[in-house]
């Protein structure tokens, strides 16, 4: 999947159902960080997150073993927020299922584009590009 340079944030949310329409709420987290803002109209993307109720097998995000994939790929460009410093330092990055990326040089609150580099079962790590 091709992502477009205009990304501002990527998040998970659920669809909700109110009376005659549905709605997603974004994290203040977004907002807090700049990379929205309140008021503004922008373009909204669905992606399917492959649970029981996703069009296609209930397991895409799973290998033969049952164990779940990266949500990541070697080469792959996202925007993240650093969350945390992990003990030596290296900015540390949640996405989908609670998954880590960490990244060097990175500080606390910062949005940074990275280009993941090195995936492990249960961490990645990104190098900064902007």
């Amino acid at each position: 999947m091709e992502i477009s340079e205009k990304l501002l944030c990527l998040f998970s949310a659920e669809v909700e159902t109110a009376e005659d329409r549905y709605t997603i709420e974004i994290p203040r987290r977004e907002i807090e960080t700049g990379a929205i803002d309140a008021g503004e109209t922008y373009r909204v993307a669905l992606i399917s997150g492959g649970g029981p109720t996703a069009t296609g097998t209930a397991s895409q995000d799973a290998e033969p073993s049952g164990e779940p994939q990266p949500p990541v790929e070697a080469g792959e460009i996202r925007y993240v927020e650093i969350e945390d410093l992990g003990k030596q330092g290296d900015g540390i990055a949640r996405v989908e299922r609670g998954y880590v990326i960490i990244v060097p040089g990175a500080e606390v609150g910062e949005r940074v584009k990275i280009e993941v580099s090195e995936v492990k079962s249960n961490f990645a790590v990104g190098e900064i590009i902007e």
